[in-house]
């Protein structure tokens, strides 16, 4: 006897609404603009900013924020290796849904492997996964330390924190980076502005 939850014996839904037609009645592309960075170096900021851009000009976006998720979705996960691990497998696989439902996904996570965030990559069409990398400093990062997290770290009442005792792999190839020019980091609308462009450029923003 097969069981019920034998993968043999689950089929693929074909529904008569596809994703071409969501994104006729948005004039948008689904995407998922991927922000990957340090604590502290800008991605929900940049997230939050990318977001009501997009909305003042009509398109529809949603965050999945790193931290939020951990309030339902992910919050059954730990910060051990394997569950980070699962913790991106299922935003990946989230982001994909609201790119596949027509809009532009923004996930907001440290995501600080490589590998995880490829996986990733590879569950979208080519150029549908926009990565972004916050590359700022960890010195910027820690001095910033919105959640006081360094501090804890460096106390070592945290382990296994991104930066300070776990590494943080930076893309290879990613799509945009965000960095400092001079020593000065570009201010959120900047940023933005910055994401905004490349979405047009790449006909995002337009069915």
């Amino acid at each position: 006897m097969s069981s019920l939850g034998n993968p043999a014996n689950i089929f693929w839904q074909e529904c008569s609404v596809g994703k071409s037609d969501r994104q006729k009645l948005l004039n948008q592309k689904g995407c998922v603009v991927w922000i990957t960075g340090l604590s502290g170096s800008g991605k929900s900021t940049l997230a939050c900013t990318l977001d009501r851009e997009l909305h003042s000009r009509g398109k529809l976006s949603y965050i999945l924020d790193g931290d939020n998720l951990r309030h339902g979705l992910n919050k059954d996960l730990s910060f051990k290796a394997e569950d980070r691990v699962e913790n991106i497998r299922r935003v990946g696989e989230v982001a994909k849904l609201f790119a596949d439902a027509g809009l532009i996904c923004i996930a907001s996570l440290i995501s600080p492997y490589r590998k995880d965030r490829d996986s990733c990559r590879a569950l979208l069409p080519n150029k549908n996964f926009i990565e972004v990398y916050m590359n700022m400093p960890l010195e910027v990062c820690e001095a910033r330390d919105p959640k006081g997290l360094y501090k804890l770290a460096r106390a070592g009442k945290i382990k296994g924190f991104t930066g300070i005792d776990d590494p943080y792999e930076p893309p290879l190839n990613c799509e945009i980076e965000i960095k400092q020019d001079n020593g000065i980091c570009p201010p959120p609308s900047a940023m933005a502005g910055h994401v905004v462009s490349y979405l047009n450029v790449q006909g995002f923003l337009h069915e």
